[in-house]
């Protein structure tokens, strides 16, 4: 896209014709999709990104200098989404491990008192539990046991690893209600 063409083409999505807008999409999607995926590698990860990098550009037109290339604006955008997304990827990855670690630190010595009690009483029970949940917190509790990461499991049944971290809290949840219930029934 010429620089006259595009200035045209700004001009006119500057005054109201959003039509235009997907003019600039087109022409531009393959460099910033492209740009993002030297980065990350995950298709529907760039996708999105690559689709809140327009959107923040539209939102933000009004601000572009149009002394600056419009591609190096649009490719700092993308930089900056790929960044906050890395950071909330490494949040989210440290949140967990927390967790995990305090999960762990809370209940282990219940359960290592109870496992020693009746060790194969309580690994029925817990099959027993994990036989009662859900399909898909059966598949999140089967790749936990086989020590798979959530990113993994979430590629495997198309969602994303938020939804799959979710899937592990409510599943430890009920296995963690299931098996107190029966060992206190016994």
């Amino acid at each position: 896209m010429k620089d006259e063409e595009l200035n045209t083409t700004l001009s006119k999505v500057l005054q109201g014709d959003i039509d235009a807008y997907w003019y600039i999409v087109d022409k531009h999607k393959l460099l910033v999709s492209s740009y993002i995926a030297t980065i990350l590698f995950n298709k529907s990860d760039v996708d999105d990104l690559t689709q809140e990098v327009f959107i923040t550009a539209f939102n933000k037109l009004k601000d572009f200098d149009q002394s600056r290339t419009f591609t190096s604006w649009l490719v700092g955008i993308a930089r900056f989404k790929m960044t906050n997304y890395m950071r909330s990827k490494k949040r989210q990855s440290n949140l967990v491990d927390k967790f995990r670690e305090k999960v762990i630190e809370l209940i282990s010595p219940e359960l290592e008192s109870k496992m020693a009690n009746d060790k194969d009483e309580n690994i029925k029970i817990l099959l027993q539990c994990i036989s009662k949940l859900p399909q898909n917190m059966k598949l999140v509790v089967k790749s936990n046991l086989n020590g798979n990461k959530a990113q993994d499991l979430a590629h495997e049944m198309n969602s994303t690893c938020s939804a799959i971290y979710n899937l592990q809290y409510k599943a430890n949840g009920l296995l963690r209600t299931c098996v107190q219930r029966e060992l206190n029934n016994e």
